[in-house]
């Protein structure tokens, strides 16, 4: 009996000992180290980012850079979670996912925008911006601020553009040079009436397939090209299944970093301000990145020299430009002749300059 109460003795002593040297610890080296996700729960305001391209490309670094900032100028009280590479949407449920608070933020192409907002194909129209500089103008000016407007009535607010780069024109069966060229072709396009237009215009047909399966289409023989930034032929390795490159900057690829409304309106004017405060840094910053994205990964796509290049000269660009003319005229018929007379005036100053 007297071994049985000495046993119990000391594992009562043991056991209370550990108690008192765990809370000692405790207190002597600052506050409890809380699980990330718990806080989430109650301190941390959580927004979701779901976005279909990789985190290397100028979104996916672009999107990486807006978390840190937020990050830094809230006290870490708000988190961006990335969701890359179409984990959680695509491009064609995306917007959708984010009209009904599935998602927080998102940040699709134009092209994707303008299945919910028409007047986005006007982006899509080609040949609208000679350079850079014309983008920013764009984005900063009128025609930026009519595109922001349409959006709160369908539950979107939109915080910035960030750039992707200027498309060129891939193929599997011979160079892309004059407009007869593309005749019979079928091409990868993203859902817009607009695109669809710009290569009905040139005889070739088309097939709207999202971007994570723009590879297997490609080398299955789905399609014989498709139009995309030097950045996302690097990225998504279609040089190892398109034999062919035109340099021919036609049309711009650019993305909108949109976010819930319903969301939006419950966070305080202070947060709201932040964010602002963070997307502005963020654009700045991704809009020059995107610009020596393309550059530097134009170089390396040289240097691996799997695919014969060929630059539009100045006359093929004209024979490309009046081939597709008719398609401004068409646009009248999905785009409203407030942002049409914009995109014109923007026409206009880049013939001056």
């Amino acid at each position: 009996m007297r071994t049985f109460i000495g046993i119990t003795m000391f594992l009562l002593i043991g056991l209370l000992t550990a108690l008192g040297f765990g809370f000692s610890w405790q207190l002597g080296n600052g506050p409890l180290v809380v699980d990330d996700e718990q806080i989430g729960l109650g301190q941390q305001t959580i927004i979701r980012f779901s976005f279909v391209v990789a985190e290397n490309t100028p979104k996916g670094l672009a999107a990486q850079k807006f978390a840190q900032l937020v990050k830094a100028k809230t006290n870490d009280t708000i988190k961006v979670e990335l969701f890359p590479n179409g984990t959680l949407y695509n491009e064609t449920d995306e917007v959708g996912a984010l009209q009904s608070g599935s998602i927080q933020m998102i940040a699709p192409s134009f092209s994707n925008i303008s299945e919910v907002v028409p007047d986005w194909m006007a982006m899509d129209l080609p040949f609208v911006f000679h350079n850079d500089e014309d983008v920013a103008k764009a984005f900063q000016g009128k025609i930026g601020s009519i595109l922001m407007r349409k959006l709160e009535p369908k539950g979107i607010v939109g915080l910035g553009f960030w750039s992707n780069g200027f498309q060129q024109m891939t193929s599997n069966r011979g160079t892309l040079a004059h407009p007869e060229d593309f005749r019979d072709l079928k091409f990868r396009i993203l859902p817009s009436k607009i695109i669809e237009s710009q290569f009905r215009l040139l005889n070739a047909k088309t097939v709207p397939i999202p971007f994570n399966q723009v590879y297997r289409s490609m080398e299955s023989g789905q399609v014989d090209g498709g139009e995309n930034t030097i950045s996302n032929i690097y990225s998504k390795k279609l040089y190892q299944v398109q034999k062919y490159l035109t340099i021919s900057n036609h049309a711009y690829l650019g993305y909108s970093v949109l976010v819930n409304k319903i969301f939006w309106e419950k966070l305080s004017a202070e947060q709201q301000k932040t964010i602002n405060e963070a997307m502005q840094e963020t654009t700045i910053w991704a809009n020059q990145n995107a610009v020596e994205i393309n550059r530097k990964q134009w170089n390396e796509l040289q240097k691996i020299g799997q695919m014969d290049v060929h630059l539009l000269t100045k006359e093929e660009r004209d024979e490309w430009q009046q081939a597709l003319e008719p398609v401004y005229e068409e646009a009248r018929s999905y785009i409203s002749k407030e942002l049409m007379d914009a995109v014109y005036e923007l026409r206009r100053e880049s013939t001056k300059d």
